[in-house]
């Protein structure tokens, strides 16, 4: 009997042979890596098709490769990953789309196929600059109106450009320069030149 990968390649080859980039199975866990041209495409198959059904979208996240090794600068800097579940039979699956432009982040919008990625989504631009194409109400949903930048890029400084504080004497909320000195809050590690060493 094939197994659950093979089915997937399968169904998808089928149908949209030129989707697919990659299946692939670890730790009991499958994962489908797929073009930014057919992202709704096999994403509607995967809900509808009988074989398969993830009728729920359990999460969908944007993600910077922009300081993994095994990625680094060769590959898109972004990309997107869903993850779905079809209660039907039991199984979860993971999808990644990579972004094709580094400097403007961008697939399509998967609100049209479930709904609830349209929080997920605004999420997603909020923090990390990802745009959906065809979402319904694109903006920010966790930081402040005038808040510029993405917090979430590895780019962006972890004390942030600005901070916000009341000013008794003007009585409203300003923002100014971080007063914070940036700092490394690695700790060092001190151990023995031999230390690691097999002993071979």
């Amino acid at each position: 009997m094939a197994s659950f990968s093979e089915r997937l390649l399968a169904t998808l080859g089928e149908a949209l042979p030129a989707a697919v980039v990659e299946v692939s199975t670890a730790l009991g866990e499958h994962s489908l890596k797929v073009t930014a041209d057919h992202w709704v495409a096999v994403c509607t198959l995967l809900r509808d098709h009988a074989d398969l059904h993830f009728e729920q979208l359990i999460d969908l996240c944007s993600i910077d490769w922009s300081e993994y090794a095994d990625v680094g600068r060769d590959g898109p800097r972004y990309g997107v990953v869903v993850q779905l579940l079809s209660v039907r039979h039991n199984r979860r699956l993971r999808v990644h789309v990579p972004c094709p432009d580094d400097d403007y982040p961008m697939v399509a919008s998967l609100v049209s196929v479930w709904p609830n990625a349209n929080w997920y989504e605004r999420e997603a631009f909020d923090l990390m600059g990802t745009v959906f194409a065809g979402h319904p109400d694109l903006r920010r949903l966790l930081t402040d109106y005038g808040f510029v930048g993405h917090p979430f890029r590895k780019d962006f400084p972890i004390s942030g450009h600005v901070e916000m504080r009341y000013d008794p004497e003007q009585q409203r909320v300003i923002y100014q320069p971080v007063s914070i000195e940036p700092r490394n809050n690695v700790p060092r590690i001190v151990r023995e030149s031999h230390y690691g060493d097999t002993g071979d």
